[in-house]
């Protein structure tokens, strides 16, 4: 049975890693642009949850909501200030360079407003799970809340896109940003609306990696979020799939490496599976090989 619940907290933590990895993926596959400061908006997430149920005194339902407006609002904020204007410039580190400054923007902030100490987050899921096969297999609440909840996100993502006027705007958008403006697509409202859509996944993410692992300081989305690009990376980047497949399988990796080969090895790991991977198929699980005429 030890197997079977290795597997089980695998796909748990590979759901979370699959939340993040679906803002970086449509950030990507809309924008043409790596967004490092993703990770850190897990953290904001994740503190204005905290703070809503502590100091506000607000129910885990409406924290977690108060949450997902939140990092709303800050994902368009940082589009529109940090990186719109940079969006026509001739070198991409550009972005890059600033995404990495918002990043650690952020942490700072979150050090200068919460301080450097530890704090214990008040898990927004409060039923105790289900015990199976008379008692040795025991999977806790939020295990499985946060299994269903990455189903579910995946699935209305998925329709969202290929259903919907704003979803077919966005698919235009990273097709062709010059041919999509031409036929009245608004680019800039696209765009925005993606961050928007990834900063809310990030929030929802912050909420339930805490309430499995509940410790909250402002370097708590650092590593997520780099793993969670590992994972986008892995399923192939800008495939709303892939990215779901990829974080599902690095989170069954890490704790399947953690419980038999070694909890220190487990994060390198992760990123030898990526690199062989990528030695193997180059674009990822699900990427597709994009030719460019010269």
């Amino acid at each position: 049975m030890s197997f079977i619940s290795y597997l089980i907290n695998g796909l748990s933590l590979g759901s979370v890693y699959a939340i993040i990895a679906l803002g970086y993926t449509m950030v990507y596959g809309i924008a043409k642009m790596l967004n490092f400061a993703h990770g850190d908006i897990i953290m904001v997430g994740a503190y204005i949850a905290l703070m809503s149920m502590t100091q506000a005194g607000l129910p885990p339902f409406a924290a977690v909501l108060v949450a997902v407006v939140g990092c709303t609002a800050l994902g368009v904020l940082i589009e529109r200030i940090a990186y719109k204007p940079l969006r026509n410039a001739s070198s991409s580190l550009a972005v890059l360079i600033t995404a990495i400054g918002v990043s650690y923007l952020l942490q700072n902030l979150a050090l200068l407003i919460f301080g450097a100490n530890t704090q214990t987050f008040s898990s927004v899921i409060k039923w105790k799970g289900i015990t199976l096969a008379d008692g040795a297999l025991s999977i806790s609440g939020v295990t499985i809340v946060t299994i269903v909840v990455c189903i579910i996100i995946m699935a209305v993502l998925v329709t969202f896109v290929q259903k919907s006027k704003p979803g077919q705007a966005m698919r235009a958008v990273s097709e062709d940003k010059g041919a999509a403006q031409l036929m009245g697509i608004n680019v800039n409202g696209t765009i925005a609306l993606t961050f928007a859509i990834g900063s809310a996944l990030a929030a929802i993410a912050g909420v339930l990696l805490c309430s499995a692992y509940p410790s909250l300081t402002p370097y708590t989305g650092a590593m997520p979020g780099i793993k969670a690009f590992v994972a986008a990376v892995f399923g192939g980047i800008g495939s709303i799939q892939g990215a779901f497949i990829g974080g599902l399988l690095l989170g069954i990796i890490e704790i399947l490496g953690r419980a038999y080969i070694s909890s220190q090895m487990a994060d390198a790991l992760v990123f030898a599976v990526l690199i062989i991977v990528l030695l193997v198929k180059p674009t990822g699980i699900l990427g597709k090989q994009i030719q460019e005429k010269v």
